[in-house]
């Protein structure tokens, strides 16, 4: 007995050791393990919480809770789920998330807009998050469409329709997939394709009807061009129909789950062709020796996004809470891209978005949702401006978005200010037709109050600092705000103390020749009537200089010259 006894223990240690290799050395998921026995390795395991074994615990459970509560989300409960899922280290869990979100998607197509509501709403907080479901979803698209896998490829192109639809995703996405699908028609990429549109027509009609209508023009000519099966020709017709009544069944945002502010949208620009990076490792557990510290990280994390009280927290070291408050900005602040490719990706943004745009209104709604940083306000207006200089004659279509920006916020306004700087002291790189557009896109802005006239202090009108260039840029800027304004009033907007004080270099009274210069040339270009202050002081200061003269010769004049 007494054998047993002491033997007893000894089979239960090696027991748990053996548990312990086999959990570790199997993939996730592969193993049963009875609850009794689970909660036994659980408290052998315990006493060491940085250990593989007791990690490799914590990851299964992290695993069957997220999968758990992904699968019991709904319209109703919604609200109450996410909290749960915000309290499970999404960090660490953001690839089992993505994995749960996806199988759980292809297995209950018309949950799709309740799973994509829920991965905008995590996305809002962890935009890693939302990131990793998109790329992966675009990465599965690929794979299944160069396979043929028409049921997978038609979950995946739902999924990311209701991903667009909560601005998730940008617009892009979908019309490459479109056009993708649209380049070589079969039957299963037309069915794949107006499925796809019944779920994403809406957004896009409101967000870009340019593209929207040429993607409808090209199930026209696929319709005409009857290539393709009667079955999928009435689907196409079916959707022609579905447009006419305005997507009635197929909303945007169905009700009930319009639940994430416009200002808090993060949306990720990912392009169907670029490389892209699935991490697939982040599904499979591996040993991590910061396992402890991260944990903490994303407590405090947690706390922030949940809005908990960290009263347990207040016996620590302030210099130990400043440390972990440094560290948890320093993982949120990212990789520093010094290829300058995320700039180069937002110049296409806007490009196309105002490319794409029907009005200046719209173009004005869909650029303020261009995620931009802080400082970056100047690329935006730099765009514009570009735009507008590559037409063949100007448009007063980009005249009135640079007028909406400037009349929303200051800093709009201090960005086209800077911006007329930059382009004045660079004019003369432009040929004549870029140069005329930016010119008159200036002077609808200064016409219409949008910039401060405090900017024409970089402009000196004599012969030294003037080009052909600049000459020829500030006639058609003086000739467009008259246009707008009427010759009188322009006239008396000049003769505004403030305005005159910040425009003496266009009007200089220094030096005669100077003065001679600015006359001869505004009166060339008709505008002689703002010379009328440059001409009295020509006079008075020879009349002075005739009577100094003669003064000299009698008696001293101390109010001569």
């Amino acid at each position: 007995m007494e054998l047993e006894k002491i033997d007893k223990p000894k089979d239960k240690q090696f027991d748990a050791q053996a548990e312990f290799a086999k959990l570790v050395g199997s993939k996730s998921g592969g193993v049963y393990m009875p609850p009794a026995r689970l909660r036994a390795l659980q408290q052998a395991a315990s006493s060491d919480k940085s250990s593989p074994e007791y990690q490799r615990l914590s990851w299964d459970a992290l695993r069957k809770s997220i999968t758990g509560i992904v699968n019991r989300v709904n319209i109703v409960n919604i609200k109450q789920v996410v909290p749960e899922l915000f309290s499970e280290n999404l960090v660490r869990g953001r690839g089992l998330f993505a994995r749960s979100v996806m199988k759980a998607q292809a297995a209950s197509l018309p949950f799709t807009p309740v799973f994509a509501a829920l991965v905008a709403i995590i996305n809002t907080k962890l935009p890693q998050v939302g990131e990793l479901v998109l790329t992966r979803l675009i990465s599965q698209f690929r794979r299944s469409f160069k396979r043929n896998d028409k049921i997978v490829c038609n979950s995946t192109t739902t999924f990311i329709a209701h991903l667009v639809n909560q601005a998730v995703a940008h617009e892009l996405v979908p019309l490459q997939i479109l056009m993708l699908l649209l380049e070589h028609p079969t039957d299963d990429s037309i069915e794949i394709a107006v499925g796809f549109t019944r779920e994403v027509g809406a957004f896009l009609t409101e967000n870009s009807p340019k593209a929207s209508t040429m993607i409808f023009e090209r199930f026209r000519t696929v319709l005409n061009e009857g290539s393709i099966s009667q079955r999928v020709q009435y689907m196409i017709e079916v959707l022609m129909q579905v447009r006419k009544d305005k997507f009635k069944d197929n909303p945007i945002l169905p009700e009930g789950l319009d639940l994430v502010e416009e200002e808090e949208q993060i949306t990720h620009q990912i392009q169907l062709e670029e490389e892209l990076q699935v991490q697939e490792g982040l599904n499979i557990f591996k040993f991590d020796p910061d396992y402890l510290e991260n944990e903490e990280k994303y407590k405090s994390i947690r706390a922030e996004i949940l809005g908990e009280d960290s009263d347990d927290e207040e016996s620590g070291s302030e210099e130990s809470s400043d440390d972990d408050e440094d560290e948890v900005a320093e993982t949120k602040e990212g990789i520093e891209d010094r290829t300058e490719t995320n700039l180069v990706n937002l110049r296409r943004i806007i490009y196309l978005t105002i490319m794409n745009a029907l009005n200046y209104e719209e173009a004005v709604h869909k650029l303020l949702k261009v995620q931009i940083q802080e400082g970056q306000e100047i690329e935006m207006v730099n765009m514009i401006i570009e735009c507008c200089s590559q037409e063949r004659s100007y448009s007063t279509f980009y005249g009135l978005i640079g007028e909406r920006f400037c009349k929303l916020n200051r800093v709009w306004t201090d960005s086209f200010e800077a911006a007329f700087s930059n382009y004045y002291t660079t004019i003369h790189r432009y040929e004549t037709n870029r140069l005329r557009n930016i010119a008159r896109f200036f002077g609808h802005l200064f016409a219409t109050d949008s910039v401060s006239w405090m900017v024409f202090e970089c402009v000196k009108v004599n012969e030294d600092d003037t080009t052909s260039s600049s000459r020829i840029f500030i006639k058609i800027l003086m000739n467009e705000m008259m246009e707008s304004m009427g010759l009188k009033t322009l006239a008396e907007r000049f003769k505004d103390p403030e305005v005159k004080r910040g425009c003496e270099g266009m009007f200089p009274v220094d030096v005669p020749k100077n003065t001679r210069f600015a006359i001869n040339y505004f009166t060339s270009i008709g505008l002689g009537v703002i010379t009328e202050d440059m001409r009295e002081y020509l006079k008075v200061r020879s009349f002075y200089f005739g009577l100094g003269k003669v003064v000299t010769l009698t008696s001293p004049c101390v109010e001569c010259p």
